[in-house]
């Protein structure tokens, strides 16, 4: 292992040779689809609409990269406004109807800075020059056409400060400090005019306190301080924008629900709004036009809707009888609210988009998202529930190749990064690609996954490796019991946390898998401690909570880290990583493949030097995916 790890070993990465050899084997020509087909961009993506509802914008590929283009509502033709040719653009908005606002890092080191640009191409502005520097949006700011808010660790890498910056002429004005790093600022929360108003401060390192003030002239006052095992999220303010804010909370209950609370009383109104007994739920919409709460949205196998408001409900049984047999969601709205973009997605297409007009209740079909696709070669993803070992119910999704040969499948498990997110049902082009090429696909919410309650999250602290890796080794064999797997032929894959999994399981199980790929995964849990970025160490002890401690738990620690068990991999393995991984160091695979290349274990390794946490770079995803493809082909 290195002292020193970043900038990672160059001498570690496979030869071209090796990799264009796994790259030729994944471009079998006997398939109807290829990995472009599945990975290429879409030409049309990312829809929103102007302020005034006279335009739409929408991301098309420039020189293979994601860029915004404009078009005027009701004309062909539309116009490219930028031309980014290193990096996709990662998120955009309209910051008033003449002006949009848009995010870009650079080769993947997630230090994303913030720039503009007029509708028509003109005035291009690079607002937060500034290097080595993260900024995250807190309020666009919709009625004041000259601004926005954003936070920014320009002062310390560590910690966000909330400043006011003119989209014009990037002129800041900081709003607040956040300089005291033993207790410091971790969200910054607006009211519906955009004044400052509440803030969640980290104390302790393990508990979370909720501030709030009247106004920006008033000192912030604690409302509350709990433990960051509890939960009581801010939505946003009331509309007349007073002292009752909406809130999803979990105090004194397992699972969230959503309430509201009285910053002068200091306490939740007793008016629980909408509650779930199997999820959390923190998803609550409404109409700033009509200042009405107009629905809930919660996930258990899908997304699912509750409506509060009739003209939305109406609305939406409008628009899903129109469009029978997929999901419906609304992407955006003007300012007005009477055009409105929709979205289509089901777990066979990416979907479509459309422009409903409400006041002639007209839909007009706008594009297609992945048209060279067809749905009916697409394979459906099952929901699926199975019981750990102690007795805990575990959802996943399981989807089936459509042409099986005769018996039990092949099967690639899958389990999602985070940890502490969850899998969703939807389209999955990594799925597709996997069931096209006749694998199973088995993906799971183990114990950590969020959305499931309180106590299910806890069970998963400093369990990595152990009780959370048991709920994935529980999942495959369930399918073998089934009769639905072979056993013989059972690969894992996953990235981030799933990368940890997957190592993990040919440490730990290493009799379970045939195979398995490592994509920026967790290989040594001290370094990967170690080796975070700034701005997550103010949730270090946190961290050490859920994770474990370097020094309190230095035996868990060397329990659960691959790294530390490569004598006991017999599968092969490959691994995948980007240089510039600023959660996930290079130092954590190349410590894996030095170690077994020490034993005389070749093991191929692909590292992009222009990728970080993930490829994102359409022409590096084609050539990972291919030699995925060709790895499972040679080995499951």
């Amino acid at each position: 292992m290195t002292d020193q790890p970043l900038p990672g070993d160059s001498s570690l990465p496979s030869s071209q040779q090796e990799l264009e050899e796994l790259i030729k084997a994944g471009e079998q020509t006997n398939f109807k689809y290829s990995v472009e087909d599945f990975f290429r961009k879409p030409e049309k993506t990312g829809f929103q609409i102007s302020h005034d509802g006279k335009y739409f914008s929408y991301l098309s590929p420039y020189e293979r990269r994601q860029n915004i283009f404009v078009q005027k509502i009701g004309e062909e033709e539309s116009m490219r406004i930028t031309s980014e040719t290193q990096r996709d653009i990662a998120g955009y908005f309209w910051a008033n109807s003449g002006r949009i606002v848009y995010i870009k890092d650079q080769a993947g080191d997630e230090n994303f800075k913030l720039y503009a640009v007029d509708a028509d191409g003109s005035n291009p502005k690079d607002l937060t020059p500034f290097d080595g520097v993260r900024i995250d949006l807190i309020d666009d700011l919709e009625d004041h056409h000259d601004e926005v808010i954003i936070a920014m660790n320009k002062n310390n890498p560590q910690l966000f400060e909330p400043y006011r910056l003119n989209i014009y002429s990037g002129g800041l004005n900081q709003l607040a400090k956040n300089d005291n790093p033993l207790e410091p600022i971790d969200q910054w929360i607006t009211d519906h005019d955009g004044n400052l108003r509440m803030a969640t401060q980290i104390v302790d390192g393990v508990n979370a306190r909720l501030l709030y003030r009247d106004t920006e002239e008033s000192n912030f006052e604690e409302i509350i301080t709990i433990s960051f095992k509890e939960s009581l999220t801010p939505l946003f303010f009331d509309f007349d924008n007073g002292s009752k804010v909406f809130m999803s909370s979990n105090l004194g209950r397992d699972k969230s629900v959503i309430t509201t609370w009285d910053m002068h009383t200091k306490k939740e109104t007793g008016e629980i709004i909408f509650q779930h007994d199997e999820v959390d739920v923190d998803g609550l919409m409404f109409s700033k036009k009509r200042k009405v709460l107009t629905g809930i949205h919660f996930t258990t196998d899908k997304l699912h809707y509750h409506f509060l408001d009739d003209q939305r409900k109406i609305m939406q049984q409008r628009l899903e009888e129109e469009l029978s047999g997929y999901d419906v969601m609304v992407a955006d709205s003007d300012k007005a609210e009477k055009l409105y973009l929709v979205r289509t997605y089901s777990d066979k297409s990416l979907g479509s988009y459309y422009l409903y007009d409400l006041d002639k209740d007209l839909l007009t079909h706008l594009v297609d998202i992945s048209p060279w696709i067809e749905e009916k070669d697409m394979i459906p993803m099952k929901p699926i529930t199975y019981a750990s070992r102690d007795r805990l119910t575990i959802h996943g999704y399981l989807s089936l190749p459509a042409n099986p040969t005769k018996g039990a499948v092949p099967l690639v498990v899958n389990p999602h990064g985070g940890p502490w997110v969850r899998d969703t049902w939807g389209y999955n082009p990594e799925v597709q690609l996997l069931t096209s090429r006749g694998y199973a696909v088995l993906q799971m919410n183990y114990r950590g996954s969020t959305g499931y309650g309180r106590a299910f999250w806890e069970a998963s602290f400093k369990q990595w490796g152990k009780a959370m890796q048991d709920d994935i080794t529980d999942g495959v064999n369930y399918l073998i019991d089934q009769g639905i797997v072979d056993p013989d032929r059972v690969a894992i894959y996953g990235g981030s946390y799933g990368g940890y999994a997957t190592l993990a399981g040919v440490t730990f199980t290493p009799a379970l898998y045939a195979c398995a790929i490592d994509y920026v995964g967790v290989a040594n849990l001290f370094t990967f401690m170690n080796t975070i970025p700034p701005y997550w160490k103010p949730y270090l002890q946190m961290m050490y909570a859920m994770v474990g401690d370097p020094e309190k738990d230095k035996e868990l620690m060397m329990e659960a880290s691959p790294v530390y068990h490569v004598d006991k991999i017999k599968a092969p393995l490959f691994i995948i990583q980007g240089a510039n991984d600023p959660r996930v160091n290079i130092d954590e695979s190349d410590q894996i493949v030095r170690s077994l290349r020490e034993r005389g274990i070749e093991v191929p390794y692909m590292v992009k030097y222009d990728e970080g946490h993930g490829f994102h770079n359409e022409e590096n995803q084609f050539e990972v995916y291919k030699a995925m493809v060709g790895f499972l082909s040679k080995y499951l």
